[in-house]
């Protein structure tokens, strides 16, 4: 069905997209480990957590392939890629990132567009991941996930421009993108899953 790798990412994409509507779709509900309630929806769960969610929203045999979470990297055994699709033609190890500015009551968290966008390897961005990948020593192809909520007063497009932008040419395909939307939490009700190859 599928000749290329990035054929199953943009697949997954989509389907991702339509995961986290349909986990939405259950009324889950985010209680953190202080015991703090938060309103229903997925929109407040962590990206760990959203990413289990999503996944059990796929079907067991999703186009042939399998999932394997919290890989280690070969030459960085420390480090635990979030996610390989084994794919009947090879494997796509994807590194995945959250971008939510608002929090559940709607106030700005600045600190969110480091996950993203930040150049030092500490602080674990989008954009750390790619030179991280490339040192893994992982036998397959790699690619990035960001997945995001759209604000009125902050839209998801600029975050995604500007990181299009600093990786460059080590983002090895355009971005694919799909959209999800119509959310039952009041602040995080829209947004866009994107990715990318990465050499």
């Amino acid at each position: 069905m599928f000749q290329e790798t990035s054929d199953y990412l943009n697949e997954f994409l989509s389907d991702f997209a339509d995961g986290i509507r349909a986990a939405d779709l259950r009324r889950p509900q985010m209680i953190s480990q202080k015991g703090t309630v938060y309103r229903e929806g997925i929109g407040p769960f962590t990206e760990d957590e959203t990413v289990g969610l999503v996944l059990q929203e796929f079907p067991d045999d999703w186009n042939g392939c399998r999932f394997e979470r919290f890989v280690a990297y070969p030459l960085l055994p420390r480090n635990k890629c979030d996610l390989c699709i084994v794919t009947p033609i090879g494997k796509l190890f994807i590194e995945v990132k959250m971008m939510r500015l608002l929090g559940d009551n709607g106030k700005l968290n600045d600190n969110m567009i480091t996950h993203i966008l930040s150049p030092y390897p500490q602080q674990r961005s989008a954009l750390t991941d790619i030179q991280k990948m490339q040192a893994s020593g992982f036998d397959g192809d790699k690619a990035i996930l960001i997945y995001g909520y759209d604000y009125d007063d902050h839209p998801l497009a600029l975050i995604m421009d500007c990181f299009e932008k600093l990786a460059g040419s080590r983002l090895e395909t355009p971005k694919l993108s799909h959209k999800f939307h119509e959310l039952i939490h009041p602040v995080h009700s829209r947004g866009e899953v994107c990715g990318w190859m990465v050499g």
